[in-house]
């Protein structure tokens, strides 16, 4: 709360439309904070924050603190400001688009005192983040994946969300000299960790804790294997246009790269019964164009 230096910008609590309680807001905190240079007290104006979020149930936070709105448009009251000062607020919208992804969306809206702001978080942002609950890949879907890919001595296996990194583990099995595991979850770090050393190849497999889409390695791998999301695998697609040499192979359990093709798809019916369907794309040049653009 307060002044933010760099930008000359206040941050201050909102009140909530429909009788909702201030939040954090106080007339001697708002006092506090006057300038030096005394207002009159009608010279501070009164203003509208509208919200626009993906989904109707999202979780919107202002400041770091939930509402209590709901609706894919929600409409705050903006306490009395100084027209002649910038103010801002953070805002975060968390929605499930599914029963095992959450996504995260930031945005920060800049507005004078009394003006009528509009925020609009429907629209994707490359800085959103992902959740993905853990599904492990089948093993026989696993070998099916790993055959798709035709693994070679000299790949360099990435999986983002590996889980318990089985499918790095068969990769580095079926040849591949090196594989890397990423997960954003200790447990499944732990759990791939001690599955690499079962499998005594604790000196070609690293497992690694982080978020799978802030990786800065991607340009060494050969083979990228996904089982993450439809929602998951938009956003990681133009690092791994960027990253990515030309050649290497991308397979994904079940899910798709919106409207970039596969070069290959195979239904496979697991031994479990089930349907099951992987998908192959190749990194081209025309690719790498296409990402240039971007």
């Amino acid at each position: 709360m307060g002044c933010l230096a760099m930008r000359s910008l206040s941050r201050l609590p909102f009140a909530l439309l429909l009788g909702l309680s201030l939040v954090g807001f106080t007339a001697h905190a708002a006092k506090a904070r006057a300038q030096a240079v005394p207002q009159e007290k009608d010279a501070k104006k009164k203003g509208k924050l509208k919200v626009a979020v993906p989904a109707d149930d999202a979780v919107l936070r202002i400041e770091g603190k939930d509402t209590k709105a709901s609706g894919k448009e929600r409409t705050f009251d903006v306490p009395a400001l100084d027209p002649a000062k910038k103010y801002e607020y953070k805002l975060t919208v968390e929605w499930r688009p599914n029963n095992y992804t959450i996504l995260t969306r930031n945005k920060t809206v800049v507005f004078a005192g009394g003006e009528e702001v509009t925020a609009d978080l429907t629209i994707e942002d490359p800085a959103d983040k992902a959740v993905i609950r853990y599904v492990p890949t089948p093993d026989d879907i696993t070998a099916k994946m790993i055959e798709l890919a035709k693994i070679t001595p000299n790949d360099i296996v990435f999986e983002p969300g590996c889980g318990d990194s089985r499918i790095v583990i068969a990769a580095v099995k079926a040849g591949a000299k090196k594989g890397v595991g990423i997960d954003l979850e200790a447990e499944r770090i732990t759990e791939s960790k001690a599955n690499i050393k079962a499998a005594k190849l604790d000196d070609k497999i690293e497992a690694r804790l982080g978020d799978a889409l802030d990786i800065k390695d991607f340009d060494q791998a050969t083979v990228v294997f996904l089982y993450m999301g439809n929602e998951f695998n938009l956003l990681i697609r133009p690092t791994l246009w960027k990253q990515l040499k030309v050649g290497t192979r991308i397979v994904s359990h079940r899910f798709v790269m919106g409207d970039w093709k596969p070069d290959a798809t195979k239904a496979i019916k697991g031994e479990d019964g089930e349907e099951y369907e992987i998908h192959l794309w190749t990194i081209t040049d025309e690719v790498k164009k296409k990402a240039e653009k971007k």
